[in-house]
């Protein structure tokens, strides 16, 4: 069986980046015995057919627009998520519902499953996440790995590296606090 896990959102709008990150983190504290990819998405939308159609098992890691409080996680199977309208709130959100509905009247397509964390702030232009959401971020990657499992990939732990480290070294910046030199940037001499 063909497995993806994919991160989706964009990390220059604070939380909007936690799928991106907890896709980071998977890859590089875990280590997992099947087959299973574990990309990151950003904000794929219509691009996701592809996998929709090509995976057995789709995990995809995402903020969700559901009325209740920051920081709550849902794990959103594609046939609850074909009911719901009001998750259709962000510009892949809306692309996400509308290419599983594309699917679901094809002969073959994935199990597709959501893990989503309602948001606190998709709005400010700030690399990193709120307090809320970081505090809830073990939890939400504890989730995928619950997640992982039940499609029958064993998983292991073999590193502890933090949300702050992961973002630094993917974009050398968390929530203000900037690296002096930027992740595999050349050292370069000006004469």
């Amino acid at each position: 069986m063909k497995n993806i896990v994919v991160g989706v959102g964009n990390v220059l709008f604070k939380d909007e980046g936690v799928g991106i990150y907890a896709s980071k983190y998977l890859e590089q504290n875990y280590e997992f015995d099947g087959e299973l990819e574990i990309i990151e998405g950003g904000t794929l939308g219509f691009k996701l057919m592809a996998y929709f159609q090509e995976y057995d098992n789709v995990v995809i890691l995402d903020t969700v627009s559901i009325e209740d409080k920051a920081g709550e996680i849902f794990r959103l199977p594609s046939d609850v998520l074909l009911g719901l309208g009001q998750y259709r709130k962000t510009a892949h959100e809306v692309e996400i519902v509308e290419m599983l509905e594309i699917c679901s009247v094809l002969d073959k397509h994935a199990e597709v499953t959501i893990l989503g964390i309602i948001p606190e702030d998709i709005v400010s232009v700030e690399i990193g996440l709120t307090k809320i959401i970081e505090d809830r971020f073990e939890e939400f990657t504890l989730q995928a790995i619950k997640e992982i499992e039940s499609i029958g990939i064993k998983t292991k732990k073999k590193d502890n590296k933090t949300i702050k480290q992961i973002a630094q070294e993917l974009i050398g910046s968390y929530n203000g606090e900037h690296l002096t030199r930027v992740p595999n940037e050349e050292d370069t001499t000006w004469n």
